[in-house]
């Protein structure tokens, strides 16, 4: 007998763990912890960053322009100035985050200075953890080689504020690494191909030093590194409520140790609805391309926009992926951003005639979606429009999408884990409603049917 013979549950799933819907109603059950209105519902208070989309007045959900701030400041703010003085920005926007405030000259060096010290992973990591039984998903790897990196700390279970630091700032410097290090793993596992194993280089931004990995003559152009330091940037944090995030304060309010933490937020990152979207959204533009003629009509793009909108096409969900999203509603800061240097990367290009379907995607996809479900709704293209094209033209695996936004993020998790162990005092406990009506007798096994 096969598994699925011995065990209905194979048969039985959906039924054994449906609820009824009217429960949710009844019991005003607030789905995905939000409210009707689509707003989130309050379920802490952070001095870290913050997430503006829309206005709530006198009980009205308002839209309004997006605003992403860290500690206070506008990113577009924090990523203008620093590549006028010369310098890269997401060491000083995790400075920034993990600090509280913005470093003089001195401070970011020395903080520069104790990433770049951390890059060495411990003597046979590689050969042992990350290339041993590689995954097809580099994911998988960035969350299984944080929990086994417990393994060599002796301090591990140190819940000193001291030890906190120093694990975070370890993970910083060294995932970027991991991420490189396991996506040659899983080429030469998979694919047959050369396992290329660069030594990272002392003194190099975080932004160059994967660059400098991850292309096998190392070569990269100031203006990618300038680039890939801006995306690690739009990356870095995004309030507390966004599910990773959440994940981290969730997993640290139970006093775990930091690695448990961090890597469940790599996991939650992972999931198709968060971080790993981007993949979702590049195979939906791939359709696009080779199912629309002319790139440049509108009503032909339109038209299968339409086609999945009612769930004709690419994975039959109606979703229009790239568009939307929980808090942002006329404008997304980080497509904004992003979009913007799209547009001049791609420049008479090869990538030209792409971004522009992407921006025709963007303007016609709202209108779709009204003519087709007849509901009008506040929608804005989200940061993964863009930024898997702009790491396209880059010439940057598709594999290492997610794993560079977790790379990126890990400043966010840790300011939010040192915030959570300082300030949260209670473990995260939320109330589920159970539908059991009535007791049940217990029955014999030999009496049961």
């Amino acid at each position: 007998m096969t598994l699925e013979e011995k065990i209905d549950l194979f048969d039985r799933f959906t039924e054994v763990n449906s609820i009824d819907p009217s429960f949710y109603e009844q019991y005003r059950v607030k789905r995905g912890l939000r409210n009707a209105d689509g707003s989130g519902v309050i379920a802490g208070v952070t001095n870290i960053s913050n997430v503006h989309g829309y206005v709530l007045s006198e009980g009205d959900k308002r839209p309004d322009e997006g605003v992403l701030t860290f500690r206070g400041y506008r990113i577009g703010d924090l990523l203008q100035r620093a590549p006028l003085d010369g310098r890269f920005a997401y060491e000083e926007i995790a400075y920034l985050l993990l600090m509280g405030e913005l470093p003089t000259e001195e401070q970011l060096r020395e903080f520069i200075a104790v990433i770049d010290g951390f890059r060495e992973l411990p003597d046979g990591f590689t050969a042992s953890m990350i290339m041993r039984n590689t995954p097809p998903d580099i994911m998988n790897v960035l969350a299984r080689s944080v929990l086994l990196l417990y393994g060599y700390d002796p301090d591990a279970e140190d819940r000193s504020f001291d030890h906190e630091i120093t694990t975070a700032l370890s993970l910083i410097s060294r995932l970027p690494r991991i991420m490189v290090l396991t996506y040659y793993a899983k080429r030469s596992r998979f694919n047959n191909e050369s396992m290329i194993m660069h030594r990272f280089i002392p003194g190099q931004s975080t932004a160059e030093t994967i660059l400098s990995m991850l292309r096998p003559d190392r070569h990269f152009t100031p203006e990618e590194a300038r680039m890939l330091d801006i995306m690690l940037c739009l990356h870095a944090e995004h309030g507390g409520g966004n599910n990773s995030t959440f994940t981290t304060r969730v997993l640290s309010s139970a006093d775990t140790d930091p690695y448990s933490a961090y890597a469940a937020a790599i996991s939650s990152l992972k999931g198709s609805k968060h971080g790993g979207a981007n993949h979702k959204v590049l195979a939906m533009q791939r359709e696009i391309k080779e199912n629309v003629k002319n790139w440049e009509d509108d009503d032909e793009v339109a038209d299968y926009l339409a086609k999945i909108v009612r769930k004709e096409a690419y994975d039959h969900s109606g979703l229009v992926y790239g568009m939307g999203h929980a808090v942002y509603t006329l404008s997304d800061p980080r497509a904004v951003i992003c979009k913007k240097f799209a547009s001049e990367m791609a420049k008479g290009t090869e990538f030209e005639a792409e971004y522009q379907l992407l921006e025709r995607i963007e303007r016609l996809a709202p209108e779709v979606i009204l003519n087709v479900k007849g509901t009008k709704k506040d929608m804005c293209a989200n940061v993964d429009m863009y930024s898997g094209f702009v790491y396209s033209m880059m010439g940057i695996p598709e594999d290492i999408f997610t794993p560079l936004f977790a790379c990126g993020r890990m400043a966010g998790w840790a300011a939010h884990r040192f915030e959570e162990l300082v300030s949260g005092k209670r473990i995260i406990r939320p109330a589920y409603k159970s539908t059991v009506r009535q007791h049940k007798d217990y029955v014999p096994i030999d009496e049961r049917a």
